[in-house]
């Protein structure tokens, strides 16, 4: 099967975006360190905190982000939204661990705001409980769990692990509506991004905690944190709109033949 050029071109801009995340080396030059070094010397109750944090975070973006996306037309308030994170940055970078309940909860509906932004103007259709849990999704492909290895921590490898929960949860809110977070089968859908997501949330943390940062490095950070996730969601809402065109299958053979630095045919 062929790919017309233009399509294709944004094929490869996807390949980029999902296939080299760089949060990490961006957090890195900020302090000046590899943040895996600041990660790893967290201690178990700042660890706990980050834990729990981001899965409250979660379950409240859920509820609230998308239901106020519905009904918006134009382009993508990117800037909109970067200024808000920012904002919330700047009040966890100021305040340190203590902040992080209150900061993450609502820095993560804002940027949960922000990719069902960019999931609309992609084409997809926000009142569908698939769409909801999809732009969820971007924040397990923007992190990598400590487990993950290369084989594992790919992008369709990671769509993959998610599918079966995804589809389940989807269909429990559709039946049920919000209503339905509590479910098990979300609770599980959360969870396993959840286990992605709190990598990048301790990264960014650990980096908010160096004490020169303060809350002009608070913002900073998460300025990066949404533009990042904002890059995934271009990609990820890229490939869906394309499996829309071209089929589920041959998407991800093209996909992988980029990212292989293999040619894909061309209309």
């Amino acid at each position: 099967m062929t790919i017309d050029v233009d399509d294709l071109e944004e094929l490869h801009a996807a390949v980029q975006r999902l296939e080299n995340p760089s949060l990490a080396a961006r957090l890195a030059s900020m302090v000046g360190t590899p943040v895996e070094m600041l990660g790893g010397v967290l201690p178990e109750k700042a660890k706990a905190v980050v834990t729990k944090a981001t899965g409250t975070a979660l379950e409240k973006a859920l509820h609230v982000a998308l239901a106020t996306m519905r009904g918006q037309t134009g382009g993508p308030a990117d800037m909109l939204h970067k200024s808000a994170v920012g904002l919330s940055g700047a009040m966890g970078g100021l305040f340190g661990l203590p902040a992080l309940v209150i900061e993450l909860p609502v820095s993560t509906t804002i940027m949960l705001r922000s990719i069902a932004d960019i999931a609309r103007c992609e084409g997809e259709d926000l009142h569908s409980p698939e769409t909801a849990l999809a732009c969820l999704q971007v924040f397990a492909l923007g992190g990598r769990s400590e487990s993950d290895d290369a084989m594992d921590a790919g992008y369709f490898a990671v769509r993959g692990a998610l599918a079966r929960t995804m589809a389940q949860a989807a269909q429990v809110i559709a039946e049920r509506g919000f209503v339905a977070e509590g479910a098990p089968v979300v609770v599980r859908f959360l969870g396993g991004i959840a286990a992605r997501f709190g990598v990048t949330v301790g990264q960014k943390f650990a980096v908010q905690a160096v004490p020169v940062l303060g809350a002009a490095g608070g913002a900073l950070v998460n300025l990066a944190f949404i533009d990042h996730f904002q890059e995934v969601a271009r990609g990820h809402f890229t490939v869906r709109r394309l499996e829309r065109k071209y089929g589920a299958e041959a998407v991800k053979a093209a996909y992988e033949a980029v990212r292989d630095g293999q040619p894909v045919p061309v209309s």
